[in-house]
């Protein structure tokens, strides 16, 4: 997962996390309008904590077959720009996982309008979204094997 993180107001409690799931995985310049779009509403960005992307790997050289070793010229892999940031898109994205921060649910019922007006302006094709704990908020055994 790619990801932008917040942790300054972390307290180490399972936070709600929105999935937005779109109906296709989306071209570099459509996730950049999407992850902008959201980083825009000043009410979406007071409540998020961290957002990861997700979608199929677009590695740097090709892993297997024929062209094995070579370089993988994928219209994909680009460099996108997210606020002041540039980042190398390594996925066809189709997943965004939104760690919310909220105290109620009547908050994050709000935040959840925001963010599917958000998505239905910058996806034209489709998305479904839910709520729900997508990622591990804290360190289990298997993390700490060398």
């Amino acid at each position: 997962m790619t990801g932008v993180d917040r942790t300054d107001e972390y307290a180490g409690v399972p936070l709600p996390q929105v999935r937005i799931m779109t109906d296709r995985l989306l071209s570099p310049a459509t996730t950049e309008s999407v992850l902008n779009a959201l980083a825009a509403d000043q009410f979406i960005l007071d409540h998020v904590r961290r957002i990861d992307i997700t979608g199929e790997n677009l590695p740097a050289v090709i892993g297997s077959g024929p062209a094995k070793g070579m370089d993988n010229n994928h219209s994909g892999r680009q460099v996108i720009r997210f606020g002041k940031d540039e980042i190398l898109l390594t996925k066809a994205v189709g997943d965004f996982y939104l760690e919310l921060l909220v105290e109620s649910e009547e908050e994050q019922n709000e935040v959840v309008e925001h963010i599917k007006s958000v998505c239905g302006r910058v996806i034209p094709f489709g998305y479904s979204l839910a709520i729900g704990r997508y990622s591990k908020y804290r360190s289990t055994l298997s993390d700490m094997r060398n």
